[in-house]
């Protein structure tokens, strides 16, 4: 085995000490070496949930992977679903132990978005997650002036949440949900948080699906419901310098930004702590004025699709 190659727990892992991409200022050794450091906090986060990766290799332009490659270990734990955007059957990964993770870790797979549901229960999503999306990396103080609008319409219908870095340029709200409500309920109320977020501060936040739209405000993104993806507590991301999505203190937002959590700083910021799971509420119903309210809100990818066509029809016209 070369220096570049080692085994932990059963997974032969190569080529550590090639660069992990362009810019990341890391090895595949550190990606591998953060994943270890940091798999006892983000497993609990991947239990049980089906997975896409973001891969990268070398020479090569990322991906996310879907469905596991045919050269899958027999040991990774796998869930078959339809899928209706392909309409085919897609396995997924289910990253419930340290042994799947460094495997992995091993195919360079950077980023880990696991979905909103559990395997065993795809009708009901676990949490109501609310995307905040800055202009431009350089405004992330604008995403934490919304965050604390979203959190106050989240208190104000008397509900708890967590927040943490997205890893990119924004922040990841999270309200943990009992299983009662039906996953169109789900949506509908975390429409109507945004809706609510949007109108406390329309010069700051928006709800604007489409980008041109929203005039330099932070888009408050209902739309993560359900079989829907969001990326991992804790997990890295495919950006310069390898930053990681960092849970925070709703105290400490004014004072960090992004990139203070990378996969070289954030196991010495962690120690031996779980802040993710420290931070999560219980899970808590949704009231019912949130969802009826919800209800009366288009969907935005139906709502944004029907005004393209519509602008598109216009401009046609007018030519």
């Amino acid at each position: 085995m070369s220096k570049a190659d080692e085994e932990r727990d059963g997974v032969a892992l190569t080529n550590l000490d090639q660069p992990l991409f362009d810019g990341a200022g890391a090895t595949k050794r550190d990606l591998v070496d953060y994943l270890d450091a940091v798999h006892d906090r983000i497993i609990p986060a991947l239990r049980d949930r089906p997975l896409s990766v973001v891969r990268i290799m070398r020479g090569q332009e990322s991906f996310m992977q879907k469905n596991v490659p045919k050269y899958t270990p027999d040991w990774v734990s796998t869930v078959s679903m339809w899928a209706e955007s392909s309409k085919r059957d897609v396995t997924y990964a289910l990253c419930n132990d340290r042994r799947t993770l460094l495997w992995f870790g091993n195919q360079r797979a950077v980023e880990y978005h696991p979905t909103l549901v559990r395997a065993d229960d795809w009708a009901h999503t676990t949490h109501m997650v609310l995307d905040l999306d800055p202009p431009s990396p350089e405004e992330f103080g604008l995403a934490v002036a919304a965050a604390r609008l979203i959190r106050k319409v989240l208190t104000d219908a008397g509900l708890d949440s967590a927040v943490k870095t997205s890893g990119a340029k924004g922040l990841h709200v999270f309200v943990p949900i009992d299983g009662h409500a039906p996953m169109d309920d789900v949506a509908g109320a975390t429409r109507a948080v945004a809706a609510r977020a949007e109108r406390l501060d329309p010069r700051l936040a928006t709800t604007a699906f489409i980008r041109d739209d929203r005039q330099g405000k932070v888009f408050l993104d209902p739309t993560r419901v359900g079989g829907a993806t969001v990326v991992s507590a804790y997990s890295p991301r495919l950006r310069p310098g390898t930053p990681v999505s960092f849970p925070l203190s709703w105290d400490d937002l004014d004072d960090v930004r992004p990139a203070d959590f990378t996969v070289h700083t954030a196991p010495g910021l962690l120690g031996d702590a779980d802040p993710w799971a420290a931070a999560m509420p219980a899970p808590q119903r949704l009231p019912d004025d949130l969802v009826a309210e919800g209800h009366t809100i288009p969907i935005p990818r139906v709502q944004a699709m029907h005004e393209g066509k519509r602008r598109a029809r216009a401009k046609r016209e007018s030519a």
